[in-house]
């Protein structure tokens, strides 16, 4: 077993996971998405990205770009929530929150196109 595999692994399908976590529930109802969860979202998905960097493979190109789509969209969610905590006059309301979990969905979409990837780059690789 190749431990570098399995925790490649591990962090696409764990980003994957979290950010489902997030996107799961009313779309603007702030008490159904965790602002923690999304935090962990955007740093396990970060951490995804670095660790994709090392291929060099044209798959290894599509998971790059799948990962800093997923990161860029999951950094806009957690912006617009610190605007919306932080900055905005009325707080945070249903069209902010639908904004939120509207892009860590895209992320989400990202995401599970990595595991796609994941899946069918594993279901082809052949033993030497």
């Amino acid at each position: 077993m190749n431990l570098e595999k399995v925790v490649f692994g591990f962090f696409i399908l764990l980003a994957a996971t979290l950010n489902f976590g997030f996107v799961i529930g009313d779309i603007d109802n702030p008490e159904h998405h965790n602002e923690f969860e999304l935090f962990a979202a955007v740093v396990v998905s970060l951490i995804a990205t670095v660790l994709k960097f090392g291929d060099r493979t044209q798959i290894g190109a599509v998971h790059l770009a799948t990962s800093l789509v997923a990161d860029l969209q999951l950094i806009a969610a957690a912006v617009v929530w610190a605007y919306a905590a932080n900055a905005s006059v009325s707080g945070m309301t249903p069209h902010l929150m639908s904004s939120i979990v509207s892009l860590a969905a895209g992320a989400l979409f990202a995401n599970v196109v990595s595991v796609v990837l994941l899946v069918a780059e594993t279901v082809s690789f052949h033993r030497r």
